[in-house]
């Protein structure tokens, strides 16, 4: 018997992605069939990448992980409420990483609105490792305005891309 495909959305700004991000990308591949990196705009957030240079990083990055998986990787910008993207895509659940409470408290928020919504599209809630729990997008952004070290917290490439448009 075949059941449904398991089409996974893990929807975020990614700008720039982390290795946090591509951790949580990693670990979901193993529990879907197709996974779609929904890279979003945000417009309470100044991005310091524009949508086509996180669409292309997104898909640099990881496409490694859709050799090593054997899992389909589809990144796609999208700028409509997450609801509507994750049913235009046919998604059967909405991928997201937890860091902390904080995240826990928003994310419980959403995804209440979001099942009422649509109840037939899952909420999978993975934990960040715990190595790499501290990371987030807008901290590397900081810490690389000041001119400190993030190499620990996004791949080289990434590194080289963030500092070149703080022209370091």
């Amino acid at each position: 018997m075949t059941g449904k495909r398991r089409i996974g959305l893990y929807p975020g700004t990614f700008d720039p992605v982390t290795l946090g991000h591509i951790d949580i990308i990693e670990r979901s591949a193993k529990l879907v069939d197709h996974l779609i990196l929904g890279i979003s705009t945000n417009p309470s957030k100044t991005a310091m990448f524009d949508l086509d240079e996180r669409v292309a990083t997104v898909r640099r990055e990881t496409a490694f992980i859709e050799r090593k998986m054997g899992v389909e990787i589809e990144v796609r910008p999208f700028s409509t409420l997450l609801m509507h993207f994750a049913e235009e895509i046919g998604a059967t659940a909405i991928i997201r990483g937890l860091r902390a409470v904080s995240d826990f408290e928003y994310e419980f928020q959403m995804t209440a609105m979001n099942y009422k919504l649509n109840s037939e599209i899952e909420t999978i809630f993975l934990m960040a490792d715990p190595s790499l729990q501290a990371i987030a997008s807008r901290l590397v952004k900081e810490i690389a305005r000041f001119d400190g070290d993030i190499s620990a917290f996004v791949p080289e490439s990434v590194k080289q891309e963030v500092l070149a448009k703080l022209n370091k």
